[in-house]
């Protein structure tokens, strides 16, 4: 993949219709200013790490975000801080004095798609659909940043309108470790198969069992129900340095798809001066260019 802006190496974490980004710190009044760019992942933030660092300094009489939290929020009236990120909704309380380390809920909803937000916003590169806030590997499966810094994956559209409708989907099992670029998940088609690379590396914490057991949701909904799982990718901005994301993402597909234009040849080029868009099922009308040239083209494995 080629290199991009010199930018990439502070690129910022873009988490999926996260509501609030002010910093935890800056909620409750520590700090004056401060916006979050690690998808409310505090465990992996370096600035929380060394706020929380200058808070434990002898001569600092600064005191910690979750003592600032119970001094504005006090008695029974104070906010989980999952409901001042925009994570839930009101009205669920703190009953733990903001000890999320050792809080049962906190640990559930950091295992649990808590939000039902629907499905993203949309443009498009000459006929493919690009869901916003979310990043794009060079072997067409994307990654969406969750709230505390988790990735979800799945097929692009790119994907499930050249290869057409998957018959079976053989995704990695809870616990499976992935490496980024290497095979993470299979599909096939018939007899025909195809590895699909991992676009982070992590561990696996969560699957769709639905997608598996009605592989149509993925092509019909490959952005939102089609889904397939849950990643913990430990090192998160590490991952997000060599996925497409924004502007950057649609011109990546736009040049995938003349790609494709040009290797069908003058007969697919004059197809789509029509203005018809993008075939559904671009294999099934084109089988002669053969499975694995597309796989080797696209997919990259």
């Amino acid at each position: 993949m080629k290199k991009t802006a010199k930018t990439d190496k502070r690129k910022k974490v873009k988490g999926f219709q996260v509501r609030e980004n002010e910093c935890i710190w800056m909620k409750a009044g520590v700090i004056n200013f401060r916006i979050c760019d690690n998808a409310y992942d505090c465990n992996s933030c370096l600035f929380d790490a060394s706020m929380q660092r200058a808070m434990k300094a002898k001569n600092t009489r600064r005191e910690k975000w979750s003592d600032a939290l119970m001094k504005t929020h006090g008695g029974e009236t104070r906010p989980c801080r999952h409901v001042l990120t925009g994570r839930i909704d009101p009205p669920k309380l703190c009953t733990n004095n903001y000890e999320c380390n050792h809080c049962e809920f906190d640990q559930w909803i950091e295992e649990t798609d808590l939000i039902n937000a629907g499905g993203p916003l949309y443009k498009e590169a000459l006929g493919y659909r690009i869901a916003e806030d979310y990043y794009y590997h060079m072997g067409h499966g994307w990654a969406r940043v969750e709230h505390g810094g988790y990735v979800r994956v799945g097929f692009d559209d790119f994907a499930v309108k050249l290869f057409g409708r998957a018959h079976s989907v053989n995704i990695p099992g809870l616990g499976a470790r992935l490496d980024q670029h290497q095979p993470g998940w299979r599909f096939a088609r018939d007899d025909l198969e195809a590895d699909m690379l991992s676009p982070v590396t992590g561990t696996v914490i969560a699957v769709n069992h639905r997608a598996v057991d009605h592989p149509d949701i993925i092509h019909d909904s490959p952005y939102n129900e089609g889904w397939l799982f849950l990643v913990d990718p430990g090192a998160l901005k590490n991952n997000l340095k060599k996925l497409y994301f924004g502007d950057e993402a649609i011109s990546w597909v736009e040049d995938e798809s003349r790609k494709l234009m040009n290797l069908m040849g003058p007969e697919y080029e004059d197809l789509s001066s029509t203005g018809g868009g993008p075939l559904d099922d671009f294999y099934g009308h084109y089988p002669d260019i053969g499975w694995d040239t597309l796989v080797r083209s696209f997919l990259r494995t």
